[in-house]
Order: C-alpha cells, then sequence, then structure tokens
C-alpha cells in the first residue's frame, strides 16, 4: 500500500476530528451542493462573498476555496481580498477555474487570482488547466474538450513555473506539483450528468488541505474520496437524481478504513 494511501486515510479521519472551517466564495449553482458535500465528509462549510465580510471569514477558516463559475466584477474583488488575507495568514487557497478559457473575464480572472495571492492547489478540467498555461483550448462553456493526457505535460511545467499543485480531473485525475505526478482512479459514469461535481471537488480539496499542509497528498487524498464515494453512489442509483443523493449519503458513511482498503492512487516513479 503506497504512503498517500495511507496519508489519504489519516487527512479523512482528521476532517472528521476536527470539522475545519472551509470558507467557499463559490458559484450560485453550486452552493448548495457543495456545502452539503463538506458537511457530509464531516467538515464545517462557509459560504460568504460580501466584501465587506470576505477578510474576516479567511481570517477564521482553515482553507479558502475560490471558484469563478458565477463570475462578477465584484466577486473577483471579493475574492483577491480573501486570498491576500489567506496568503498572509498563510492559509491554504485553492482556486477552481471554471471555464478559464472560454472567455476573456474568466482566464483574465484566474491569473489575476494567481497572480496577486498564494494559491496552493489550482483544480480544473484538462481545458482550464491548458489555458491556463497559456495553450490553445476550444473550452465548451464550463466543460473539458482535451483530456487529462492532453493536459498531463503542460500541468507538470505549470506546476512548476507557479510553484502550484495542479489537480486535473476527469475519466482519471491526476494530480502533480511539477515534481511528484499521481493518477486517481474511481467515480462513476453518472457523475458527468450532476453539475457540480468538478466543484465539489474543489470543495473538498478545501477540507483536505486544511488537515494536510502538503497540498498535493491534500488534493490526491480528496480527490480519491470523491470517486470511492461516486463508485459506492453509483451502485445503486436509478439516475442522475438519485446518484445526487446517494453520493452525500457516500460521502457521509465512508470511513477511514473503507476508504484506505478503497482508495485508488497510484504516484508515477521519478
Amino acid at each position: 500500500m503506497s504512503s498517500l494511501i495511507r496519508k489519504a486515510s489519516a487527512n479523512l479521519r482528521a476532517i472528521r476530528q476536527t470539522r475545519p472551517l472551509v470558507h467557499n466564495i463559490t458559484n450560485f449553482v453550486v452552493m448548495n451542493s457543495t456545502a452539503n458535500a463538506l458537511l457530509a465528509c464531516g467538515a464545517s462549510p462557509v459560504m460568504a462573498h460580501a466584501e465587506n465580510e470576505v477578510e474576516e471569514m479567511a481570517a477564521l477558516a482553515g482553507a479558502l476555496v475560490l471558484n469563478i463559475g458565477t463570475l462578477t466584477d465584484v466577486w473577483v474583488a471579493a475574492m483577491l481580498k480573501a486570498g491576500r488575507v489567506a496568503t498572509r495568514l498563510g492559509k491554504p487557497i485553492i482556486l477552481d477555474p471554471v471555464g478559464a478559457g472560454a472567455t476573456a473575464l474568466r482566464t483574465r480572472a484566474a491569473k489575476e487570482i494567481l497572480a496577486r495571492t498564494r494559491v496552493g492547489v489550482i483544480r480544473g478540467n484538462a481545458s482550464e488547466i491548458l489555458s491556463l498555461a497559456g495553450e490553445n483550448s476550444a473550452t465548451k462553456g464550463v466543460d473539458a474538450t482535451r483530456s487529462v493526457d492532453d493536459a498531463a505535460q503542460a500541468a507538470m511545467l505549470l506546476a512548476r513555473e507557479l510553484n502550484v499543485t495542479l489537480a486535473v480531473t476527469g475519466v482519471t485525475d491526476l494530480v502533480t506539483d511539477g515534481r511528484r505526478v499521481a493518477r486517481i482512479d474511481g467515480g462513476h459514469a453518472l457523475m458527468p450528468l450532476v453539475t457540480g461535481m468538478g466543484c465539489t471537488a474543489s470543495a473538498l480539496t478545501g477540507a483536505f488541505h486544511a488537515v494536510d499542509p502538503d497540498p498535493f497528498s491534500a488534493a490526491a487524498s480528496a480527490l480519491a474520496f470523491l470517486g470511492v464515494a461516486g463508485e459506492m453512489a453509483g451502485q445503486n442509483a436509478d439516475g442522475p437524481g438519485t446518484f445526487q443523493v446517494r453520493l452525500l449519503d457516500a460521502l457521509h458513511a465512508l470511513s477511514p478504513e473503507e476508504f484506505e482498503l478503497r482508495c485508488r492512487i497510484h504516484e508515477d516513479e521519478n
């Protein structure tokens, strides 16, 4: 059993024991579902985006998740305010660049957040990651049009350039900090039919990074956790609706011991 799998199990146990506060500045589409996912995991979510309170909230939280899914200029300003506080206090920051590459606003906002705050993990699909790397990528709304393998080399180079960990999600997820590479298997075919699965992955990464200072193992743990829960949920789901409900049940029911047994994180050899 790999050290990353043991670390993933220990991280889940730490979340359940400490219930870290995860501050989300996220999009309207997923606020309810990602808050419920964090609660089911064992974390404590807060959704706060008002400019006159985000600095206080970021100071209280164990991690900050910035998600640009329903972006406005006001929200960008709030994200930068919260991000600067989190950076100053050494709090983990997770960036979800939803739809980066689709419009100039989204791409510019993601790059500005990266330039002005200390992001630890970027969680995105392959198209979003490639857009941040400056490569041509035909992003279709917020959906990926490129595979994880397409983005693998660019992700490693971008991770080194920005000194961040990249979590690229797809059929097989990839996590890299530019030196280490891990691939995570799991999930279920119904997951792409439920909105906000990627956003849920980012929110859970915030919970895992709040208890694990290593962004690489934190991101791998979070994606593996969601993958195993997705497999469990899909076993008895009739379609996207029942899957969404059963996913919350699985996130809640999955114990650290069972997670360790079912976790499929494969670290590439250097």
